[in-house]
């Protein structure tokens, strides 16, 4: 007799032997009890994990001769016809290769006849979403309304693919993943029955190989016990499945945080000679640095359940002298370059760029140590802002400064104003009101009037300087822009009429530009700039604004 695989061989026979879908077993089973099986099941999710299995079960189940029952006894001569697959009344239909239309009339005919021997005629159809939309419609009255002796099995992978129409008269099952342990443990009653010695890192490192995939788990098994010749040790299981050894991403990560740049690159190269596919190992390296992230967090257990303890220590060893900001930070860097690097024509490339930008950016610090420095920034008498700023604010915190001071000249600045600071005097000062020249109530009330049909004029008139006020008219200077000076010229008319009819006063304007003041205003507005400068490049800002993922969105001079 030929040789048959272990996927074949340990193939689950009832509802217990099938792991880790307890929930679709269950159901299954309570369904046989209460003889509330539906006429057409759907099985989905991925490869290897039990679908086209658990129909088969089914179909023995329910036409087992001491059935219909949960625990078929597989010695009936229906039970022995259909795990052998020979079964003349439970058909399975490759629905890649039978997708067209003739071939699921034939079907829908023949499901007319009563079964020859059993109980129930099945059609178990995997692939079922490889049928064409044309067969799909043939199928619909026989699916909704079939005989009473017909059941449909249907199995697929890419359930999406499947129109709503038929999925509505399905009663549908999803399979999830099978988990690493009960791979790993399955693995394991297997290779003492085949007699063979595995280490459990061994059958642990097939286990994440398969992906969740019961079929692709033991396929692997079977090749490496085919290739072993009874040794079977981790270097060999390691080359043989084309994978890499897990101490250089130990390695890798190590280097990152000690930012040797050069050990980075030798290990890429080592990786690189071995013939390693590059793309799959950047899949590893952004896995391994999810666990550093999981154990510096000190997250669920479960979350860590396709690592051995011995590689968990090591993940906590390794980020011990590391904070959680700057794993962070390495980790969306990578992710980031992930698609860059899936995409690449030459991923090495791709991949030594990312480290490359890793290198240049400088570890973010801890959230707590960049407070306590933030307070010593404002306190520290060595590390108090430049004078000027009184308030920086970005998106998520303010910094304060103390208030601005005076230059040699006298004149300190604030935004793009500028106010004179006046030698301090023993004597009282003078009231304002007293200074203000006469008639500056009524100027200020013509200003007013112009504001509600001419604001903009208004606006200009109100930078203007009055000088004096007589009888007969308003003595006024204009030191502004040519555009102001310009806007006051040609509604000077305008404006002489208002103070007339409600001052009966006119007004006399003089224009003269002042550069000096022009040139005061620039150097005050450069000035504001390299504050703003200054602080948009101070290393605790940028700190903050890389930890909180965050920008600065203004900067206010007072």
């Amino acid at each position: 007799m030929a040789y048959l695989v272990l996927a074949r061989k340990y193939r689950p026979q009832t509802f217990e032997d099938v792991v880790g879908q307890e929930h679709v077993t269950r159901t299954l089973k309570n369904a046989i009890r209460g003889n509330r099986v539906a006429h057409a099941i759907l099985f989905s999710g991925p490869r290897g994990t039990g679908k086209t299995t658990v129909a088969r079960i089914l179909a023995k189940a329910m036409n087992c001769e001491s059935g219909p029952t949960p625990t078929p006894c597989n010695t009936c001569r229906s039970c022995e016809d259909i795990t052998a697959g020979r079964g003349v009344d439970v058909f399975e239909i490759d629905g890649a290769s039978n997708n067209s239309v003739d071939q699921v009339r034939e079907l829908r005919d023949n499901s007319r006849y009563m079964p020859a021997h059993s109980r129930y005629k099945i059609y178990i159809i995997d692939e079922v979403h490889m049928l064409s939309i044309a067969a799909f419609n043939a199928l619909l009255k026989t699916l909704e309304e079939p005989p009473a002796h017909v059941m449909f099995c249907f199995a697929t992978t890419e359930v999406h693919k499947i129109p709503i129409t038929i999925l509505s008269r399905c009663q549908r099952h999803d399979l999830r993943r099978i988990d690493l342990a009960a791979i790993s443990q399955q693995m394991e009653t297997i290779c003492r029955q085949e007699a063979v010695s595995v280490s459990e890192g061994n059958l642990r490192t097939i286990a994440r190989e398969a992906g969740g995939s019961m079929r692709d788990a033991l396929s692997l098994l079977d090749q490496i016990l085919a290739c072993s010749n009874g040794n079977v040790d981790d270097e060999y299981v390691t080359n043989l499945m084309g994978g890499m050894d897990r101490q250089l991403l130990f390695d890798l990560s190590a280097a990152v945080f000690a930012r040797d740049i050069s050990r980075i690159l030798a290990l890429i190269d080592a990786i690189f000679n071995s013939g390693q596919d590059l793309k799959r190992f950047y899949t590893d390296l952004l896995m391994h640095f999810r666990h550093l992230m999981l154990v510096k967090m000190n997250a669920r257990p479960e979350l860590l359940v396709d690592l051995c303890a011995t590689e968990i220590e090591t993940l906590t060893r390794q980020a011990e002298g590391v904070s959680i900001a700057h794993i962070d930070q390495v980790f969306s860097l990578l992710f980031n370059a992930e698609a860059s690097v899936r995409h690449a024509s030459q991923p090495r490339l791709a991949i030594e760029l990312a480290f490359f930008k890793i290198h240049q950016v400088i570890p973010a610090l801890p959230i707590d140590l960049l407070i306590e420095r933030l307070d010593s920034l404002l306190k520290g008498p060595n590390l108090k802002p430049p004078a000027g700023i009184v308030e920086a604010q970005s998106t998520y915190g303010d910094l304060k400064a103390p208030a601005p001071v005076s230059d040699p000249d006298g004149h300190t600045r604030a935004g793009d104003q500028e106010t004179t600071v006046n030698p301090v005097e023993d004597e009282p000062s003078a009231d304002p009101d007293a200074l203000r020249p006469a008639g500056d109530a009524d100027w200020g009330r013509m200003v007013a009037i112009i504001a509600q049909t001419k604001p903009s004029i208004a606006a200009a008139l109100s930078r203007s300087q009055l000088v004096s006020v007589s009888e007969q008219a308003f003595q006024v200077a204009v030191h502004d822009s040519d555009y102001t000076m310009n806007l006051v010229k040609k509604n000077l008319a305008m404006i002489d009429a208002v103070c007339r009819d409600h001052a009966g006063r006119g007004i006399q304007v003089t224009f003269s530009s002042d550069d000096a003041g022009v040139k005061h205003a620039a150097a005050g507005k450069q000035q504001v700039n390299d504050i703003k400068q200054q602080l948009l490049n101070h290393p605790l800002v940028a700190d903050a604004v890389d930890i909180f993922k965050g920008k600065i969105e203004e900067i206010k001079i007072n």
